[in-house]
């Protein structure tokens, strides 16, 4: 039989239950958009910008069984996606990534968008296909689809040159979607030797990342049956409930909160779970990490690569953790001592008195971060799904929202890519019809994809965007005020949020004062219900940092060559003894 390479990649993603792609069309893609226009189980989504198309199939992947995926014209839309590609590639987050490709049947050079996409995406996917012919196309997408979610997952790259997708070949097999399962290898000796390290324990702890996350069940009873504190990456922060009382916060060395500061002092075993120990998630490397650490992840390759470890365990978090936790069980060795209360009572003292303090002083004519987020969780249901984007406020929420109950926080991570919250907010609003979806966004990364507002307006999508407004880059001007004395580059001009808000068709709201949250946020959850983005502008105080902020500062600073921390406390001495600080450099103005 003969079919269009389009027909072709249609039934393909309908066997692999795709059911949003997003993107912008284009010459080399009118017939495969054209083909998911008719297609019944997919939905093609046009976005404002490519690099939105990346975060949203991003979100998809990270909040649903789905598997993100984007559909670009080749050259110029796939560079703009690269971002978010990338920010899958780095956080293990599964994504199809297809793209049109010129036309190889005519031997012309000079083409339309013409660039070697394959070396192009070598970099960002884990793995890249061309299809060449047509019976090659289902097989590889399905192919695609198991690299993408085989192992430690990531994007794959698909380029269907424009030749292939318009005219038709032949294709004699329609075969289905055979499915794969994950390989699980483990071995009695290492169960043993993990177990060991765990009995001979007095202070252990659990460290959790963004691959625990599917293990929720097999943690608890490992943090109960341990007497164990919990804290979590940034990724992670959704992986362990915050309400339980062994949950102590994001990270536990110099940039974390008292309470895991605290209660993770004297750890001398630590069970790492789904996480690669990256800067992010140590605080700058700041955490210290006893040679007793237990190392429980999918990919082989994060072992001992920043901290050694005396035992590794190989595989998904959840089966691997049952057997560690079956093992446990039957040795029945352990006995978690008499500091169980202790701690635990310690971990909810010091999480009260950060709250307390941060309710206390600041600017009294902006909006308390605390008060803010304290009014958010009262209200926001158990499941919603957070999307923080990247910035001062990404710390704040994760050190002042709680995630209790089965509430999901996805936030770009190890790229780092501003820009994120937006399109990410309605990629997860897509996948999640039945929960609330809340983004937090700087506004200066609110300037870099706000626009994808429309998307969601035109996707009639409830959901509801806070903007934490201060007039800055507020991470690196905070940065930038100690040493320099002055905040280059990092002043934004004003934003008329209110017109953005009109322009894109979101409803809008402003929280100037405390005393308005509570009433605003109602009224913006009554109209993201009734189907309709909501802007939020939030006149935010950023005058005291989080911890985070706070602690990789002094982590950096503490590592930093003697000649060289002399040179810079001197510099910034001299500065703010010499004259004024400014808003911004000359250069800037």
């Amino acid at each position: 039989m003969k079919y269009t390479g389009a027909w072709l990649t249609r039934f393909a993603l309908e066997q692999l239950d795709v059911a949003w792609v997003f993107g912008i069309p284009g010459v080399h893609t009118t017939e495969l958009f054209d083909e998911l226009a008719s297609s019944p189980k997919l939905k093609p989504v046009l976005v404002t910008h490519e690099g939105g198309a990346s975060f949203m199939a991003d979100a998809v992947s990270r909040t649903s069984s789905h598997i993100g995926t984007l559909l670009v014209v080749p050259g110029a839309g796939l560079t703009h996606a690269m971002s978010g590609i990338a920010e899958a590639f780095l956080d293990g987050v599964p994504m199809l990534v297809l793209s049109g490709g010129v036309r190889r049947n005519k031997g012309r050079a000079y083409q339309l968008h013409d660039i070697d996409q394959q070396a192009l995406m070598r970099p960002v996917t884990k793995a890249q296909f061309l299809a060449s012919r047509h019976h090659d196309i289902i097989p590889m997408l399905y192919m695609a689809y198991r690299e993408a979610m085989r192992g430690r997952p990531g994007p794959v790259y698909v380029e269907l040159p424009v030749d292939v997708l318009l005219f038709q070949g032949e294709s004699p097999a329609l075969p289905a979607f055979p499915g794969f399962s994950q390989e699980l290898i483990l071995r009695d000796e290492d169960l043993d030797a993990a177990c060991a390290e765990l009995e001979a324990a007095k202070h252990p702890g659990l460290f959790v990342g963004w691959g625990a996350r599917g293990a929720r069940a097999e943690l608890l009873a490992l943090a109960d049956l341990l007497g164990a504190p919990v804290a979590t990456t940034l990724q992670g922060l959704s992986s362990f409930p915050a309400e339980h009382a062994w949950h102590a916060g994001m990270s536990f060395g110099m940039a974390a909160a008292p309470a895991a500061r605290k209660v993770f002092e004297g750890c001398d075993c630590l069970l790492a779970v789904g996480t690669c120990f990256s800067e992010i998630g140590t605080g700058s490397y700041s955490v210290e990490v006893p040679a007793s650490l237990v190392h429980v992840d999918i990919d082989p390759a994060v072992f001992s690569r920043n901290y050694p470890a005396a035992v590794s365990l190989c595989g998904d978090a959840q089966p691997v953790l049952a057997a560690l936790l079956a093992r446990l069980r039957s040795r029945g060795r352990l006995s978690p001592g008499r500091e169980r209360q202790r701690r635990m009572a310690g971990i909810a003292r010091d999480k009260a008195d950060t709250l307390r303090d941060w309710r206390k002083g600041g600017d009294p004519t902006r909006v308390n971060p605390a008060k803010l987020f304290q009014s958010l969780d009262r209200v926001l249901s158990t499941d919603a799904v957070v999307v923080a984007d990247d910035g001062n406020h990404t710390f704040l929420t994760a050190e002042l929202l709680p995630m209790s109950g089965r509430r999901q926080f996805i936030s770009p991570t190890d790229f780092n890519c501003m820009g994120y919250a937006v399109p990410a907010a309605i990629g997860a609003r897509l996948a999640n019809p039945n929960r609330e979806v809340v983004a937090v966004v700087g506004d200066g990364a609110y300037l870099m994809t706000g626009t994808e507002l429309l998307t969601a307006a035109a996707q009639k999508l409830g959901l509801v965007v806070l903007v934490f407004s201060d007039g800055e880059l507020s991470q690196i001007a905070q940065a930038q005020q100690v040493p320099y004395n002055r905040k280059t580059c990092t002043v934004l001009k004003p934003l008329d949020l209110a017109a953005s808000a009109a322009t894109t068709g979101a409803a809008f709201l402003a929280i100037n004062t405390d005393a308005e949250i509570e009433p605003r946020l109602a009224e913006a959850r009554e109209l993201a219900a009734q189907g309709r983005p909501v802007l939020v502008d939030v006149r935010i105080d950023y005058s005291r940092k989080s911890a985070f902020t706070a602690g990789i500062v002094k982590a950096n600073l503490k590592r930093m060559p003697g000649g060289e921390k002399l040179r810079i406390v001197s510099r910034a001495l001299v500065r703010h003894l010499g004259s004024p600080a400014t808003a911004e450099s000359e250069s800037s103005s």
